[in-house]
């Protein structure tokens, strides 16, 4: 912080800085932020293998064994039709 204050900026990109701070202040458990990942996974205007694709890879690494990943990817679905203004006539 004194670096940063002082405008003796050694980062040249932000991901660097990034890292030193994640590496000076520790990482939260692992576990526990690629499940916080898993649920921020949204479909938006992604096809679905894309959101496929975006939901595997946020998982690896999760803990989530699959039976509880196949339940948290059924969740984002019900959560989903939930906010939908029209239900699919098919899925």
């Amino acid at each position: 912080m004194e670096d940063l204050e002082s405008g003796n900026l050694r980062y040249t990109t932000v991901g660097k800085f990034l890292l030193d701070l994640k590496e000076e202040f520790g990482r939260r458990n692992d576990k526990t932020m690629k499940v916080a990942e898993l649920k921020k996974v949204k479909q938006g205007s992604k096809i679905i293998e894309e959101f496929v694709q975006e939901f595997r890879r946020a998982a690896r690494g999760s803990g989530y064994e699959e039976r509880l990943l196949i339940e948290e990817f059924k969740e984002m679905i019900k959560r989903k039709l939930m906010e939908a203004e029209q239900f699919p006539r098919s899925i």
